[in-house]
């Protein structure tokens, strides 16, 4: 297993070959927070606005009712005060006088319907966030009562975050905001200096009402997909940050950069065929057990990725409440046993298995290969386009792939990549046993729901709807221009947890 490990690692060495990135005609300067992105903007269109590496693009502009911080805690924001009604039937929220969009548009309960409404009518996957609400009620310019028809435990969540963003009512549906984007945040979009697909330039919005939060005045972020070019970018100075990698950090600290890291990220195989539509053997949990015992788990953590994570049996990250330590070492390493178990089911021939080629994955694809064909299961790759991973994944082809997946909140997780409508649960499954145990943790209270979250993970495990490697650390760097700290609840910084150093 070492060799096969070590051959891996010298092929990621000799495909990151040194890069310089292709820069726009905006420099970095000391007033300048000048971030490497390692994923392209897809849009600034309200409706589709996600989390992730994408936050970083839309956070300077369009503000939020709610901030949560690096350790998932929430606290005001646009919205100062907020408090659900006992029986959590409402969420009445205050909000600040006076606000405006960049526009002249004011930010006020109006504002806020608006955008709540227009991303529950949109087909974005984060339309989860404002799940529930079945009526917002504006009850003065200041006030507004979100009534919950069904329990939402990750609103607040969601309210920081994509859920909460607060884009010009007049733009939401245009075809111009999917480009050019208006709203209240701390900066504006410069269209003159951007590039798109290059570089992404915001000046500071002088009118923001909190301007001591976000001490730079112009934010530029570059797409650099390669690691080795953000690496390039950083040592010089044409970038004060960037997404950092595990395989790095060594390089990264040996030449004076600060590395901060954080787990929050499943990595491993994802079962997406249970019912075996596609490959019949998938269909038998005895096989995707076997799966689960078929690959070295310590050693692709320790000689891939430098320990910076922790091997794990269930795809959720500590600590959302979904995780449960009592489900460690539910599945060790043992290729013999995993044999037995394919044959105990009927496929001690094996069977082949077709999987994405998932191009940020390339490098651990001779791994996936031989270790699965250690118990008799042959991968038949199929290429797909790597600016089309997301869509491709989620098209509902392929009966298994590999992926690295941030988890947020117990319940935002339970509509991501678990519940039968979940845009991650790529074959739709569903099991009445299941859809009971999602309804008791929806319904639970909330000194009960940290149990009853488990008990989803635990039928998860049981049945092997995954086969988890390792919670993974998200990794960042910077230089000494730049402190950030690396959220628990997102693989990147949000925009305001960017400080310059001494701040």
């Amino acid at each position: 297993m070492f060799k096969l490990i070590s051959a891996a690692a010298l092929a990621l060495a000799t495909t990151t070959a040194l890069v310089t990135p292709a820069m726009a005609e905006v420099q970095n300067d000391a007033e300048t927070l000048a971030i490497g992105g390692f994923l392209d903007n897809r849009t600034f269109d309200r409706g589709q606005l996600q989390a992730s590496h994408w936050a970083k693009y839309w956070q300077p502009v369009f503000d939020t009712l709610l901030r949560i911080d690096a350790e998932g805690n929430i606290s005001g924001n646009v919205a100062t005060d907020y408090s659900f009604a006992e029986d959590r039937s409402s969420l009445t929220l205050t909000l600040r006088d006076g606000l405006s969009f960049t526009n002249g548009e004011p930010v006020d309960g109006a504002a806020v319907k608006a955008n709540i409404e227009f991303l529950q009518n949109a087909t974005g996957q984060n339309k989860w966030m404002v799940g529930g609400i079945s009526e917002v009620e504006v009850v003065s310019p200041t006030e507004v009562v979100l009534h919950i028809a069904e329990p939402n435990p990750a609103l607040l969540f969601g309210l920081a975050t994509v859920g909460g963003a607060l884009a010009a009512p007049s733009t939401l549906g245009t075809e111009e905001a999917k480009t050019v984007p208006v709203g209240s945040g701390p900066y504006v979009y410069d269209t003159e200096d951007s590039v798109v697909g290059r570089q992404y330039v915001y000046k500071r919005n002088p009118d923001y009402w909190n301007p001591q939060a976000f001490p730079f005045e112009q934010i530029t972020i570059t797409p650099i997909r390669d690691m080795s070019a953000r690496m390039n970018a950083l040592q010089s100075g044409q970038i004060d940050a960037g997404v950092g990698d595990p395989r790095a950090a060594s390089e990264a600290e040996a030449t004076g950069l600060t590395v901060a890291s954080n787990p929050n990220n499943f990595f491993g195989i994802f079962i997406a065929d249970r019912a075996g539509n596609m490959v019949p053997a998938l269909g038998d949990v005895r096989v995707r057990q076997a799966i689960n015992m078929a690959f070295d788990r310590a050693s692709i953590l320790k000689y891939i990725d430098n320990g910076y994570g922790q091997v794990t049996n269930q795809p959720l990250v500590s600590p959302n409440a979904l995780n449960n330590p009592d489900l460690e070492g539910s599945y060790d390493y043992d290729p013999e046993a995993a044999r037995a178990l394919m044959a105990e089911a009927g496929y001690a021939d094996g069977f082949t298995v077709p999987m994405p080629e998932v191009a940020s994955m390339a490098s651990y694809n001779p791994i996936v290969e031989q270790q699965l064909a250690q118990i008799g299961i042959t991968v038949d790759w199929v290429k797909i386009s790597p600016t089309g991973t997301i869509p491709e994944l989620l098209s509902g082809k392929y009966p298994m792939f590999l992926f690295r997946l941030g988890t947020q909140t117990a319940w935002g997780d339970v509509l991501k990549y678990i519940g039968p409508d979940a845009p991650w649960n790529t074959s739709g499954s569903q099991n009445d046993a299941l859809d009971n145990l999602i309804l008791e943790a929806r319904n639970a209270p909330l000194e009960d729901q940290d149990a009853a979250f488990q008990a989803i993970t635990t039928y998860l495990v049981e049945n092997a709807w995954f086969a988890p490697w390792y919670q993974i650390d998200a990794v960042y760097f910077t230089n000494d221009e730049v402190n950030v700290v690396v959220p628990s609840h997102n693989v990147t910084p949000w925009i305001y947890d960017f400080q310059k150093t001494g701040n």
